[in-house]
């Protein structure tokens, strides 16, 4: 029942992303960004209903009292393609996110991320894409945006651990906005290189905002790592 699930599912999201993808890049550069934005946004939103309806996949959140009120740089942990799909849907609609420039040549899907204005970096050129980062970084923050960042650049399965670009850090110490880590269990139920989602309910934990003002760069990101990995650590494993 779970791969029967599963499939339609995907079917769903693959209409959904064409539904919403085709005008945001066909009328994203012509529209406001809020708009475009909130379309995004939508897409979201309809995907995690359409989980939780067809796959039985829910999710909970801790912490919503730690959302600043104003925008700033989110620093997430990466198991899945859900937290993609929650982030967009959950978080105010303006983002920007810093993602592999090979995501734009997706049909469709990256269309859209063209016209949505992310930061796309080339990862096999770490200077250029640190550059990059931190230039589009600061003018999408001083645009109102909130900067989207997947500082371990690829999907780590739960209970394994990679290294974090120091990229957010950069962009904080730089900019003096405020760093928010997320933690979440997506890996348990939908995990990387598999078609089945899982049903349960995906644990997402939202921290306390890191003020660089007064640390090291060294300071925050250990700050952030230690946080997101130990919280992390500390929610279930395993499908009940």
């Amino acid at each position: 029942m779970t791969s029967l699930r599963s499939l339609v599912y995907l079917l769903f999201f693959a209409l959904s992303t064409i539904f919403y993808a085709l005008p945001i890049s066909i009328f994203g550069w012509f529209l406001p960004y809020n708009q475009i934005s909130v379309l995004a946004q939508r897409w979201g939103r309809v995907n995690l209903r359409a989980l939780k309806i067809i796959c039985r996949l829910d999710y909970g959140i801790r912490g919503e009292e730690n959302l600043p009120s104003s925008n700033c740089i989110v620093i997430a942990k990466h198991q899945s393609t859900w937290e993609t799909i929650a982030l967009r849907g959950l978080f105010p609609a303006e983002q920007t996110w810093v993602l592999k420039r090979q995501l734009l040549w997706v049909p469709f899907f990256g269309w859209a991320l063209v016209a949505l204005r992310p930061i796309a970096v080339d990862r096999k050129n770490k200077l250029r894409a640190i550059k990059k980062l931190l230039k589009d970084g600061e003018y999408s923050l001083k645009m109102g945006r909130w900067v989207m960042i997947f500082p371990e650049g690829t999907r780590v399965a739960p209970g394994e651990h990679k290294e974090y670009s120091q990229g957010g850090t950069m962009l904080a110490k730089k900019t003096g906005y405020q760093l928010l880590p997320i933690a979440h269990n997506a890996g348990v139920f939908w995990r990387r290189r598999d078609i089945s989602k899982y049903p349960g309910k995906i644990q997402v934990v939202i921290g306390k905002p890191i003020d660089p003002s007064s640390l090291t760069a060294a300071d925050i990101q250990r700050r952030v790592e230690d946080w997101i990995e130990g919280t992390v650590a500390e929610l279930p494993r395993t499908r009940s």
